[in-house]
């Protein structure tokens, strides 16, 4: 039987400082949004911010690896689930991301910012968009298998899959502007008219073939 090998010493304490760090950030950030310094961050950890750069090279490194760290999470919200399931669950996640709208404004001004193609998060967010979008049509494809919804071609699946999640930033970017909006609310009756409509293609009935 092969033995599992723990790493110890200086790599094995080098993960857990950079862990550190990370759950350190994700507190700061999740507080004070984007405005978020390594200063505080630092202070938190116990470390100077130089300590912070050889672990994540700068700034936008420890924000891309606290926002990566926030969604690896988040997909425990969705363990199980099947087809249209994963659509329904969303307006869960936007209840917990209301528990943190630091977080939230850190990831939709990164977004936003990334958007200038010499931007250094410019990789990380091109990837993180095609790997949310990508989750989504494989949601709704299945969703179609399944026959819970009307059949779908590869681009109309895309084409509703960006929807929902441009729907979904851009709710809680108008939640971020003003905090009063019933933004899960709101949400969810968006969603579900969405979600109505698939639904109700899977049950309208083939045209008849003329004899």
């Amino acid at each position: 039987m092969s033995r599992v090998v723990i790493p110890r010493g200086p790599y094995q304490k080098g993960i857990r400082r950079r862990r550190e760090i990370v759950d350190a950030a994700s507190r700061i950030f999740a507080r004070y949004g984007y405005g978020g310094s390594l200063r505080q961050i630092a202070n938190d950890v116990g470390v100077t911010p130089a300590a912070l750069a050889r672990h994540f090279g700068n700034k936008y490194g420890l924000l891309q690896a606290v926002l990566t760290h926030w969604e690896d999470d988040d997909a425990h919200h969705f363990d199980g689930a099947r087809g249209l399931e994963y659509f329904r669950r969303l307006p869960g996640l936007m209840n917990y991301h209301t528990t943190e709208p630091g977080l939230i404004e850190l990831l939709l001004t990164l977004a936003t910012e990334a958007t200038d193609p010499q931007h250094p998060a410019r990789d990380w967010a091109v990837e993180r968009y095609r790997s949310v979008v990508n989750l989504g049509i494989r949601y709704l494809r299945e969703a179609t298998e399944l026959g819970e919804v009307g059949p779908m071609d590869d681009e109309q699946i895309e084409i509703e899959a960006r929807g929902v999640f441009a729907l979904m930033d851009g709710m809680q970017l108008q939640w971020l502007l003003d905090p009063s909006l019933p933004v899960v609310h709101m949400f969810e009756a968006q969603l579900n008219t969405v979600l109505e409509r698939w639904v109700r293609s899977a049950n309208v009935p083939a045209p008849q073939v003329a004899l």
